[in-house]
């Protein structure tokens, strides 16, 4: 044991009591042996702190809440592993996760980071929109694998030193800390998503938490993009961009038939086609895992989707022509001398 590298697990956590003991159990139970894990909690008012530590876990408190950046960033001052494993604490890892990274980190060493993937079945299976959820996730995360421009940190390994190269996450952003540090690690480094680090997500179970997520990550995914300048592939590429903007168009000309006549009525039938045709892998993917029922369900579901990402684009393009501070919000921050140590963190 002595001759492989401490790996830490870093568990941010806020409210998490439904999957945290899971997510530690997993972690504890990896085949990689020279391992630590610390669950970082943000100051929660369930018992998830106390489910991590009687788990087995190391749980250290932020103090103040203040987002899952800092929470990280706290895990990564508290730790000593050669190389850091940040896990969501809604993520319960294959016992072979760890190991996985480890030997794909030492394969390769201009990779930079490792990202896991997940199940098509989620963690905790009480829903159907958690189910919906799950198999998008797990298709896109599916036709992202290789080298990928961002990052996934549900399941991200690095070596401790790379992390101090490139600084520790923003502490101001709360959902799209994750995109902004792919932008700064691969403009160094190489970061390659693996189907071989897997693990189940239990992702979140109702229709308004999905919606309000996603609303919420894309509208403050746009001025990032529109810096980089183009689209960044995985979860952001030119077909998904047309299917969310078929979906609002289509909703649009609903009222032809009425203006214009019953021959217009197949347009918006058309402009529906033509989304389902920008997810049509995807569609595929679904009927393959779920049959023709589910199917159904999972393209109105999707539909809804699209309808939510056009409408935050829509708004964070108000928000790019009226704002200068989001505009900048992915702006280059000063280098900090080392990791702070902060005053909260939780789980976005």
């Amino acid at each position: 044991m002595s001759s492989l590298p401490l790996v830490s697990v870093i568990v941010p956590n806020y409210n998490y009591g439904r999957s945290i003991g899971l997510c530690v159990e997993a972690a504890l139970a990896q085949s990689y042996p020279n391992i630590e894990v610390v669950v970082v909690d943000d100051c929660s008012t369930d018992d998830s702190a106390r489910i991590a530590a009687e788990a087995g876990a190391r749980v250290v408190s932020t103090g103040v809440n203040s987002g899952v950046a800092v929470a990280r960033n706290l895990g990564a001052e508290v730790t000593s592993g050669e190389i850091l494993v940040f896990l969501d604490s809604d993520v319960a890892m294959h016992p072979d996760a760890v190991a996985n990274a480890v030997r794909l980190l030492g394969d390769g060493e201009e990779y930079g980071a490792i990202c896991g993937t997940y199940e098509p079945e989620p963690l905790i299976r009480d829903s159907l929109i958690e189910e919906y959820r799950s198999l998008q996730q797990y298709y896109l995360l599916l036709r992202s694998e290789g080298v990928i421009t961002t990052v996934h940190t549900a399941i991200l390994a690095m070596r401790r030193r790379v992390f101090e190269e490139v600084g520790p996450f923003n502490p101001a952003l709360r959902h799209t800390e994750d995109q902004d540090y792919g932008r700064r690690i691969s403009e160094r480094y190489t970061v390659l998503s693996s189907l071989e680090v897997r693990g189940r997500h239990d992702h979140d179970d109702t229709l308004r938490i999905v919606l309000d997520k996603v609303f919420a990550r894309a509208r403050l995914a746009v001025p990032l993009i529109l810096g980089r300048r183009h689209l960044q592939g995985g979860f952001v590429t030119g077909p998904r961009a047309g299917a969310s903007l078929a979906a609002p168009l289509a909703v649009a000309a609903l009222a032809a038939p009425p203006l214009w006549g019953a021959p217009w009525a197949l347009l918006p039938l058309a402009l529906f086609v033509l989304g389902v045709l920008g997810d049509l892998d995807m569609y595929r993917e679904v009927r393959r895992h779920r049959g023709r029922l589910f199917l159904g369900y999972f393209v109105a579901v999707n539909f809804l989707v699209n309808l939510t990402v056009f409408a935050a684009i829509a708004v964070a393009g108000v928000q790019w022509l009226c704002s200068a501070r989001f505009r900048h919000l992915y702006d280059p921050q000063p280098r900090p001398d080392a990791v702070p140590s902060p005053a909260g963190a939780g789980r976005g």
